[in-house]
């Protein structure tokens, strides 16, 4: 094993330690600037690429091991190599390596830019959906009888009173652009739908003018598209708000990553028996968490608790939903 250098070794105003006198070293274009980063001699290395060529892996396995020692400009904060080395895959056990499709890339990088960009916040509500559960029975009991057959869920409730209720705040139903707030006129909401390559959002457009039934048939043939990859750009491309339900999978609470350039999205948790108190009386209720992710920029804390209360009204009386 080579001995450690000191700082003493590198030539000065060059962290990498490579003189004009010193050999050219045959290394990869992400070698050289991981070297560079950290201050790295690649002299010191030896490669385990094509023909001795030094890779990635080489330079931090050498200072990992401790073969290498970086330069003093990072020895002085030990924080800095951490940040400027990559995070090593874990080591000792065997792995599937699964190729990322192009749809997943294009979904990890917008996930990265909101989150990194976007100030967003959360604001939750617990609402009481005992009547809306009577409600969707009924109408289900009736599927036969008209001439639409449908089998209307939990979540086409929640995305009729979405719809609703952004009519009645239409200021949710925006983007941000540095110009100008965006307010958009028709109200498509945007449905996570989750597929082998990821989550895929299929649109309900205009959903505040269909009914119960019409939101049922159409979200269901969209999601039968959707994980069959067979929607067109049009049917999940725009969108002016989300909805996530996970609360088919026993999911209490959570919290969703706003899907850009949308200013929000609406979290939806599994409806499930608790303790509540109604009208100073203890007793027993079918609650939902509901949670909405606002972009601070175009809907401030105000503005999102005035349209979580209207969603709540029209989820607790969903007869408000029909008139």
């Amino acid at each position: 094993m080579n001995s450690p250098i000191t700082g003493s070794e590198f030539a000065a105003g060059d962290p990498a330690g490579i003189t004009g006198k010193e050999k050219r070293v045959l290394a990869s274009p992400l070698a050289k600037r991981l070297a560079k980063d950290v201050g790295v001699n690649l002299n010191l290395l030896s490669g385990t690429g094509p023909h001795g060529r030094i890779v990635k892996s080489d330079v931090e396995a050498g200072v990992t091991r401790g073969t290498v020692q970086i330069s003093s400009r990072l020895d002085k904060n030990p924080s800095n190599f951490t940040s400027a080395l990559p995070a090593m895959l874990p080591t000792g056990g065997s792995y599937t390596e699964i190729p990322n499709s192009s749809t997943r890339k294009i979904i990890a990088d917008r996930l990265t830019s909101s989150s990194r960009d976007i100030p967003a916040y959360m604001v939750t509500v617990d609402c009481l959906i005992d009547r809306l559960l009577e409600m969707r029975s009924d109408l289900n009991g009736r599927a036969q009888e008209g001439e639409k057959i449908y089998k209307i869920s939990v979540n086409d409730f929640i995305i009729r009173a979405t719809a609703l209720a952004m009519r009645k705040v239409p200021r949710v139903n925006t983007s941000w652009t540095e110009s100008a707030i965006l307010q958009y006129d028709n109200i498509d909401i945007s449905v996570a739908v989750s597929t082998p390559d990821g989550l895929i959002t299929p649109i309900i457009r205009n959903a505040d003018q269909k009914g119960l039934a019409d939101i049922s048939i159409e979200m269901k043939q969209l999601a039968l598209r959707a994980r069959n990859n067979k929607l067109l750009p049009e049917e999940f491309q725009g969108g002016g708000f989300t909805i996530s339900n996970l609360g088919m999978y026993g999911v209490k609470e959570f919290t969703s990553i706003i899907n850009q350039p949308q200013s929000c999205i609406l979290s939806i948790g599994a409806g499930e028996q608790r303790p509540t108190v109604i009208d100073g009386a203890l007793g027993i209720s079918t609650v939902m968490s509901c949670t909405l992710t606002s972009d601070h920029r175009t809907v401030d804390g105000a503005l999102a608790a005035e349209f979580m209360h209207v969603f709540k009204v029209m989820v607790e009386d969903p007869l408000t939903m029909l008139l």
